[in-house]
């Protein structure tokens, strides 16, 4: 088996055994950075001494005795973190020559259990786009057309796993971020628990009270590896909660299932549209559960009144535009045009508005809260359609009607705005042979239940979808 096929638990047991040097699985992975990345354009930053020097370091730590969870994983790191020593640009030319000055606290915890950082993956400026494409960076590709987006904004981490560079992926999410890019490369992708994952320092995020810390890998182990170490408390982070000082997310993984109910709402109960092939594959995926013993029904959610896509799209705006509307008014040539879209329209959002917003978005937890009254969890799609063509905002048509740039996100923003765990799961492919995924959702503070239960369903499901370049 070649070195990027391995997971978390297979990797770090051959390092701690010492059956594995990290510094091969470094150079390992340096080969495959320098032969691909070229094609993807996936990396903001890569410096292959630095590489092998962190992993030789995780070889001494192992001869002096250590055994280390993670001993020996490749992980990159989304351009929106920080990585001592190491440029984090945010995408953006704002950053073009910013260093940061320590390590966010994902990527230290991360090494200090022995996993290493390949390095920094690239995203859409400020992380607020749903394609990974920026004036500073350019176009992020994926491994299974080159011609196609991976989607955004955490799409140079996804281009990574997908290409079989590096185990694992840290990303961001505060509208999707690290699902749809997964959906549309055949990965997993993790949105935790608002605050699960502690952010206390790093850049100033335009979404601050959305984002979250998120988990890219090959499969729901993985994911869950890197999630268990990573879910903690901290007195510095303000969304931080004391429900994070304990994680159990790996003793609870394999857990025979306690007879769950799942709602199944293809539309979010918004009349959302979806490609047929899309809807087709999901409901295929949903009758594999049910055939299996899941009890799977479908049903609808009681939202509030509010637009169907992006409803707290104005809160994001409003956040740009409080960080970067002055260098918008002096230099505007600097900017991807989309994101001084944004800011111009943050300028205009009244304090009056941003109230009226976050009561909008306490009722979209209540509503969510009392359909978790009735189910475990939930299952919706991740994207309405497979991935499109670089250089477009989204796919110009859905289901056969003109489409919107931000109609391809509207399935995920809900779940950020309610602060609960969600995850995107490879559930089968389109009619262009690209990869499909299967959104599942569960209440506040219950990601043990989801990857338990996601780890269950991947199972069943048995999607085991590789791109080209994981196979080359």
């Amino acid at each position: 088996m070649k070195l990027h096929e391995l997971g978390v638990r297979e990797t770090a047991s051959l390092v701690n055994s010492k059956t594995l040097k990290a510094s091969e699985a470094a150079n390992y992975f340096c080969t495959r950075i320098k032969a691909l990345n070229p094609e993807l354009n996936a990396f903001s930053y890569f410096d292959e001494e630095s590489v092998i020097r962190e992993a030789s370091e995780i070889d001494a730590r192992i001869e002096q005795g250590e055994t280390l969870p993670l001993a020996g994983v490749a992980f990159t790191v989304k351009d929106n973190l920080w990585m001592a020593g190491a440029k984090a640009t945010f995408g953006s030319n704002l950053y073009k020559d910013f260093i940061a000055p320590t390590d966010s606290w994902c990527v230290a915890r991360l090494r200090e259990l022995g996993a290493f950082s390949l390095g920094v993956t690239t995203c859409s400026e400020f992380a607020c786009k749903g394609t990974t494409e920026s004036p500073l960076h350019g176009i992020t590709k994926n491994p299974w057309n080159t011609a196609l987006t991976p989607g955004g904004s955490s799409g140079g981490a996804v281009a990574c796993v997908s290409s079989g560079i590096g185990v694992l992926a840290l990303g961001t999410d505060a509208g999707g971020s690290t699902r749809r890019p997964a959906a549309h490369t055949g990965l997993v992708g993790m949105k935790p628990t608002l605050g699960a994952v502690p952010n206390p320092w790093g850049f100033k995020d335009p979404n601050h009270l959305l984002s979250v810390i998120g988990q890219i890998g090959k499969n729901v182990e993985d994911v869950a590896y890197a999630l268990h170490f990573l879910t903690a408390t901290h007195a510095t982070d303000p969304l931080s909660s004391p429900a994070f000082s304990n994680p159990t997310l790996l003793n609870d993984l394999y857990k025979p299932l306690a007879h769950p109910k799942v709602g199944y709402v293809v539309d979010l109960s918004l009349g959302l549209r979806i490609d047929p092939d899309v809807k087709q594959s999901l409901n295929q995926a949903v009758g594999t559960l049910a055939n299996a013993g899941i009890e799977v029904e479908s049903t609808q959610i009681p939202w509030p009144d509010m637009p169907s896509t992006y409803a707290l799209l104005e809160l994001q705006q409003a956040g740009l535009a409080h960080l970067y509307g002055k260098e918008w008014r002096i230099s505007p040539e600097i900017f991807d045009p989309v994101i001084g879209e944004q800011i111009e329209l943050g300028m205009s959002v009244s304090g009056k508005r941003i109230a009226n917003l976050m009561q909008l978005r306490d009722s979209i937890h209540v509503s969510l809260s009392n359909f978790f009254k009735d189910f475990d969890f939930l299952i919706c799609p991740t994207s309405p359609v497979e991935a499109w063509s670089t250089g477009q905002l989204g796919p110009a048509v859905i289901d056969g009607e003109k489409a919107s740039p931000r109609d391809h996100a509207a399935y995920t923003p809900l779940f950020n705005y309610a602060g609960v765990p969600a995850i995107s799961l490879p559930c089968g492919v389109g009619a262009n042979n690209l990869p499909i995924g299967m959104q599942i959702v569960a209440p506040k503070y219950a990601d043990s239940s989801l990857l338990n239960f996601s780890c269950a369903a991947e199972k069943i499901l048995n999607k085991n979808l590789k791109s080209p370049m994981f196979n080359s």
